[in-house]
Order: structure tokens, then sequence, then C-alpha cells
């Protein structure tokens, strides 16, 4: 029951209250309140702060949420060495990654492992903003950029460029761009981080930076969408080089000022500290490094 308890503690947290935690699991906002008592009193002390719009979790809430996913993922990974044998690979996967780069190439290799290990199961959640892995609950995310969060633990995959791109419908009508300024002319899709509109966009050229400030009236904090945009001939994307390659090989865009560069980005898989990763999430990191490293 303690383990049961702990389970609807953090599905309280992430569904941000008890009344949906219960509807997840069944059980009536009584039983729910209930619950949550009996973990508040085994620790002796609060754990969530309620308001009549959401909850708030207390400094001892904060510790238990960070130390119940790894307590629980363990317990898991031993009940599976246990019942099953270390060499099976059963249970569920929870990542995160961004939108383009996860329909494009992460879900393909999700689909071969879920073939491989049929007793997975695997939730994928695309988001091109920042996802913390402990906060979110999830096992891992695919991120572009580099570390800065010294609780997370960071495996690289390798390093890409980005690259502007624009479909060639757009080209015929409105001309090529010859140099960075010329995108002030342009209509540029631009991406929204957050709060953050990335409108300016940096290149380099012998040693010397341009850093030009575009606009565009599509904005988006989706790449996918910001790609089909492009594709449709709306405007001119930044876009990691992966993102776009397919339609580049296939001539459905056109690379734009190649003798500058756009800029590379960093791709890691970041989680958090553990003191032991399921087997099944270790196999998963480790196919999605071995697949997307080689790819330039």
């Amino acid at each position: 029951m303690f383990l049961k308890n702990l389970e609807l503690f953090l599905l309280i947290v992430e569904k941000g209250g008890l009344s949906a935690a219960g509807k997840e699991m069944g059980l009536s906002p009584a039983s729910v309140s209930e619950r949550l008592a009996q973990l508040e009193s085994y620790y002796g002390a609060s754990l969530i702060k309620r308001s009549t719009r959401a909850i708030h979790l207390t400094d001892e809430g904060r510790v238990l949420v960070e130390g119940a996913r790894r307590l629980l993922k363990d317990a898991d990974e031993l009940h599976s060495s246990i019942r099953l044998g270390s060499s099976h690979v059963s249970g569920p996967i929870r990542l995160s990654a961004p939108h383009d780069l996860g329909r494009q190439l992460i879900e393909p290799i999700l689909a071969r492992f879920l073939i491989e290990h049929p007793e997975v199961t695997i939730e994928l959640n695309l988001n091109d903003g920042y996802i913390d892995p402990l906060g979110e609950g999830v096992d891992f995310s695919i991120r572009y950029g580099t570390l800065t969060d010294s609780t997370l633990h960071a495996k690289s995959i390798a390093e890409n460029r980005r690259a502007v791109c624009a479909s060639p419908d757009y080209l015929a009508v409105n001309g090529i761009p010859l140099c960075p300024e010329d995108l002030t002319r342009h209509e540029c899709l631009v991406m929204r981080f957050g709060k953050n509109i990335s409108r300016e966009w940096s290149f380099a050229k012998n040693g010397t930076e341009h850093r030009v400030v575009v606009h565009g009236r599509r904005v988006a904090n989706d790449g996918g969408l910001v790609r089909q945009w492009c594709l449709a001939g709306y405007g001119i994307c930044l876009k990691s080089i992966w993102d776009v390659r397919a339609d580049l090989d296939a001539g459905r865009l056109i690379e734009l000022l190649p003798e500058y560069t756009a800029g590379t980005t960093a791709l890691h898989i970041v989680y958090p500290h553990t003191q032991m990763l399921p087997k099944r999430v270790r196999l998963l990191m480790d196919l999605i490094v071995a697949e997307l490293a080689p790819v330039k």
C-alpha cells in the first residue's frame, strides 16, 4: 500500500489536483484525500498545499517527488528482474523530444523498439520548449542546446548544424537571398520557445558574424508546423539539418546562404540523477544514440 500511495501522490502532482488523479485511478475524492493523509502522517509532514485553483508542493513534497520516482522505478526493475529474469525487458518508458525530430526520427526508433520488446509501453511527449525530466515525470528528454542544469545527467548524441531553407515555389516568387541581411526583406517563419520568440538569426563567414532580426506573419512553438509552412511556400525557415535533410535531398526545400554557417546545436539525452536506470530505459537510450549519432 505504501508504494501505491506514492504512485497516487505522483499522479496528483502530474495531474495538478486530487480530483483528476482520483479519476485516473478510479478512486473517490474521499479515498484520494485519505491516502494522501496516510502518506503525510507516515512522513510527519505536509506534502501539498491546496488552494481553490491549484496545488503547490511543500519543500518536503518536492523532495518526495524525486525520491518517490526513483524508488518506484527501482521497485519496478527489481520486480521484473525477479519475476521474469534479468534479461527480460518490460514496463513503461516516458520520454520527451522536439516536435520535428520526434516525429521524423525518434518515432521510427520507438516503433522498432516496441516490436523487439513487446512488454514495453512508451509515452512520447513532443515539446519544443524546455522540459524538466524530474518535474514532468519523464525518464529522459532529448534536447538541443548546452546542458546547464547541474541536477541532470547528459548523454551526448552529436552536434548538428542549422540550415536556412525555402521551397522552390517561394523562391520563384520572392527571389533568392544572397546574404543574411537580405532576409530582413523576406517573409520568415519564426519559432517561439516559451516566452521568447527567436527573431534574431546569427550567421558567420570567414570569422565575421552577421546578426539579423527577421520578421514574418507566422510564429509557432511547433517546429514541425514551421517546417510544413516552409514546404507550403509561406516563407523561409531556420531549422536543424536533421529536420529538413529528407526535404533537401528530395528537392522539396532548397538550402540558402550555403557559404554562411548558421551555427551548430548539440543534441543530448538528459535524465535525472538516479542510482539505477531501469534496463528498458538504458536500452532505449543506447539505441537512440546509436541510431542518431551517424546522422549528419
